[in-house]
Formats: structure tokens, sequence, C-alpha cells
């Protein structure tokens, strides 16, 4: 087992409303801050649930809300320009995965000197990093919680994972209200990335004790999303449970390691700009499968901690029920489940096999994989 090290960052505040709350937090670190905002917020009418806060603290901010598919190189470029004349004293970032990796990205290189490309192929940052608040608005975010983010290198479209500053993030609101505007296919696709998310930590070389601990309680709330409570006690509104479990299984992913999913899904994402979590809830029946070969008793105590399996069904016809309940809540929302359903060729899935093999993710793998072998992967489920 891995040598287990804990540090407490970033702080997190997690409930209903608490964006109402995010002046109150910002001027713990400045009063001068650059916004970045997915653009979704000002359709769905929830800008100003962000800003107006602010304006209340008397806190100065500019926004920056000009995004294309992801968190390319060139537009991170911009943003620190932007960033370094505004003379801001940190970053707040709200949205989705491409929003909060351009905050982390920007954050940690605010202070720094050299080419961005430097750091893209490897180089570490020695400056201190500019003080980040991330702002959630879907439910998993396991990259906020880490010393690395992905961003894609505009000069090949392949992602990067860009090395930064522990405790990078310095708070994380996560307001369960953000993720009521999603559609009902994103919330099931979500929630299945979210546990398969789950599951690749608690299969990774680096999990832990407490690592599990936060993966089996995630799974357990999900659990009480798909399947419902075993009894009246558990009250909870639908999106909180949701929350909380992405929020441990982040948290639970960062501590131990995204595994084969969230490789391929980056990966194919940055090459293809086809959704991560659409990519993930499809190969999710066939990394249950795959582990399933050589890690039956874990996979098979996570489907029993969710419920998703009867209490007779045991070993390997666990995990075979397992991944057929996933196909079928797939089914039911009338989402895709191959990967030739995303208008994308075998031939073009190669490249991001190749780009996955060099991710340093793919070295905390439950088994070790090679290029050829994660294109046979993508294969099975082409």
């Amino acid at each position: 087992m891995a040598d287990f090290i804990f540090r407490i960052s970033p702080n997190i505040v997690l409930g209903s409303y608490t964006l109402s709350r995010i002046g109150q937090y910002a001027r713990e670190y400045g009063v001068r801050f650059l916004v970045v905002m997915d653009p979704i917020l000002k359709e769905v009418n929830l800008a100003d649930k962000l800003l107006q806060p602010l304006s209340d603290r008397s806190i100065d901010y500019f926004v920056f809300s000009e995004f294309s598919e992801s968190a390319d190189t060139k537009t991170i470029e911009r943003v620190l320009n932007l960033a370094r004349d505004g003379h801001i004293h940190g970053i707040i970032a709200a949205g989705g995965s491409k929003v909060l990796n351009m905050g982390c990205a920007v954050a940690s290189l605010y202070n720094e000197n050299h080419n961005l490309y430097d750091y893209v192929d490897g180089a570490v940052p020695t400056t201190s990093a500019l003080p980040l608040i991330c702002v959630p608005t879907t439910i998993r975010e396991p990259f906020i919680y880490t010393a690395f983010t992905p961003v894609v290198d505009s000069r090949s479209h392949q992602i990067k994972l860009l090395k930064g500053q522990n405790g990078l993030c310095k708070l994380a609101v996560l307001d369960p209200n953000l993720t009521l505007t999603l559609s009902e296919n994103q919330n099931i696709s979500m929630l299945l990335e979210t546990m398969c998310l789950a599951l690749e930590a608690y299969l990774s070389q680096k999990a832990s004790f407490f690592s599990d601990m936060l993966i089996e309680k995630a799974v357990e709330l999900i659990g009480y999303v798909i399947v419902g409570s075993p009894s009246l006690e558990i009250t909870t509104p639908v999106e909180i449970l949701k929350s909380q479990a992405g929020c441990m299984a982040s948290l639970g992913a960062a501590t131990s390691s995204p595994g084969l999913g969230t490789l391929l899904a980056l990966c194919i994402n940055s090459r293809f700009n086809i959704s991560r979590s659409l990519v993930l809830s499809i190969l999710f029946p066939f990394i249950i499968e795959d582990a399933g070969k050589f890690k039956t008793e874990r996979v098979e105590r996570l489907a029993r901690i969710s419920r998703i399996i009867p209490d007779d069904v045991h070993g390997e016809e666990a995990v075979l029920v397992f991944a057929e309940n996933i196909r079928q809540q797939l089914a039911k929302a009338n989402l895709p489940t191959r990967l030739k359903d995303l208008s994308v060729s075998v031939e073009q899935l190669a490249l991001a096999a190749e780009d996955a093999g060099q991710l340093e993710i793919a070295n905390m793998l439950p088994r070790s994989m090679t290029a050829d072998d994660l294109f046979d992967f993508i294969k099975s489920a082409y």
C-alpha cells in the first residue's frame, strides 16, 4: 500500500445557496479578482448569483468568459496576459472542467517568467501560485484537488498534464443548485462518470484506506440516487446527494488516482471535442468487465455497496450483473453504448490511445497497459 500523507487543502464548502456567500469567502484572499466563468451561466441566468455577492462585498472584478471547446494553451496565454495586466489578487473559476482547468493553469503560472510551453512540456513552477477559488457547476472535478491540471496543447491537440503547486485550489464552493440546469441526459452520464471515477480510484495502485473510505461512501450515496433509499430515513434532496457523492469521489480519486476511463476520456475529448462524461459512461461497463477479470472482489464490493446487484449474486456473476445494469441505465436515457455511436473512427481513436500511453495516469492503472493494450480496450468498446 502507498504511504498515507494527508494535507487539508483546499477548504471545501458544500451546501445549497453557498454561492451567495462567495463574497465573504473571497475577501480572505483579496479585493481584486479575475472571474473565469463558463458562458452557460449567463444563458441560464446564474451569472448574477456569482457576481452580485462579490459586488455586495465591494470586491473589484472583471470577467473572462470567451471560451472555445477546451482549455487550450492559446486561451491560457490570453487569460494569463489579462490577469497580469489586471494586477489581480486572486482568481475565481466557475463552471465545468474546461473553466476550472483554465483557472488552475492561470493561477499556477501567474508569477512565472518563462514561456507557457516550457511548463506544458514538463517544467515545474518555482514561484507561489495566485489564490484560486473554484466553483464547480458539475458534481465531479477531481483535478482541482491535485497538483496537476489537464490542458490541451494547441500545437498538437494532445492533452497534457500541467504540473502545479501543491494546494493550488484554496477554496472549493460546491452549490448543488448550480447542477439543476443540467439536462436529464447530462445528469445521468455525469452520475455514471462519477461512479466510474470512484471505481477507478478504488482499483488504482495508489489506493489507500483513506481513499477507500471516501470512495465507499460516495458509491453508497450514488446508490441512493440510482436505486433509492433502503429506508424512509434518507430525505436529502437528490441534487445534494449527487453533489456529496461527487465531492467524495473526486477527493478519493485525487487521494488515489483516476484510471483507465478518465485517461481515455481526457484524450478523446482533447482530440475530438467529444463530451468527457459521455465517453466515460460508454466505457464504464467495459471497465467493470475488464477489472472483474483480476479484481473481482473489489468490483463486487462497490456494486454491493451501491445495492445495484442482488444479495444472492456473487463473484464473476456479480461483475456481469453490475456491467449489465450500467448498460441498462444508458439505454433508459437513450445514451450511446458504443464508441462507434460518437461519429469517430477506430483509426482516429488510435491517436487517443497513443496519447493516453504517454500520460502519468497510465502508470497508476491497476495493471500495466501499453498504448497497444489501451487501443485493444478501445476496440472492445467500439
